[in-house]
């Protein structure tokens, strides 16, 4: 075997091992899952609601965002995936899920990175915005301005929905998450104490943002009123409803040329 066919190997090797799920302890010994893929400048993608870092497997931002040489980091939010899912109130107020990405980039030792947030991964990645400045630049992906209300009649209705009053606009959420076996507590406590950033927080913002919408999305609001309240904020529409724009070509296409 010649000495480019042993460097070939290797290197699939290192790939292989890169990409499979591991584990950090957070603040308060929540285990949080992820994966940690590449070698280049970082990008962290968020996942949204009802799904974890695995939800970006398969999808071509992930798979060109690898093509182009950028590391990947995909954390599966408390509650959901492989990471731990704790039962009590205590574990998710105060922001506790940003908490949870500021550590595991410090745990990773990265000193600047871009993120890519999709539905509530993008309500999880504003605050974030607002709390590490670490990071360079970033993409909210199918979200509107509705989320910056505390008294988000969406978020109380999910909220509500996961605690056994479900409505006839849930009623699909729910039944999605019973054939997943997901845990409902956790769906419950994630929208109850879901991240709310202020728009007068927004403002202050430095970094540019992309918000990216499908063009058939309304799910969440008003996104070309959010893309206004950032000083270097974008909006870009892509073919779509809200479920499927960003397993889109097109959704990568965009991002990339933003990055």
């Amino acid at each position: 075997m010649n000495r480019f066919a042993v460097l070939f190997i290797t290197l699939g090797f290192v790939l292989n091992v890169a990409a499979q799920t591991k584990h950090f302890t957070s603040f308060d010994d929540v285990a949080i899952a992820y994966t940690d893929e590449g070698l280049g400048n970082v990008i962290l993608l968020v996942h949204g609601f009802l799904n974890s870092g695995r939800s970006w497997e398969n999808t071509h931002i992930k798979k060109d965002l690898l093509e182009k040489g950028y590391r990947v980091i995909t954390p599966d939010l408390r509650g959901t995936g492989m990471s731990d899912k704790p039962q009590d109130d205590m574990y998710y107020h105060n922001d506790a899920e940003v908490k949870d990405l500021q550590l595991l980039m410090s745990h990773l030792k990265i000193a600047r990175y871009d993120a890519i947030g999709y539905s509530r991964g993008s309500i999880v990645l504003a605050k974030l915005l607002t709390k590490d400045m670490r990071i360079k630049q970033a993409v909210l992906g199918g979200m509107g301005i509705d989320f910056t209300d505390p008294e988000w009649d969406r978020r109380l209705m999910f909220a509500e929905a996961f605690d056994g009053n479900e409505t006839e606009m849930t009623r699909g959420a729910v039944t999605y998450a019973k054939s997943i076996n997901a845990d409902f507590r956790s769906l419950h406590l994630q929208q109850k104490y879901q991240p709310v950033t202020l728009v007068e927080d927004l403002v202050k913002v430095k970094v540019k943002v992309l918000v990216i919408v499908g063009d058939k999305d309304m799910d969440n609001g008003d996104s070309a009123a959010l893309s206004k309240v950032f000083k270097r904020g974008r909006l870009v529409r892509v073919p779509g409803d809200h479920n499927g724009a960003w397993k889109t070509k097109e959704f990568s296409k965009k991002v990339l040329r933003f990055l």
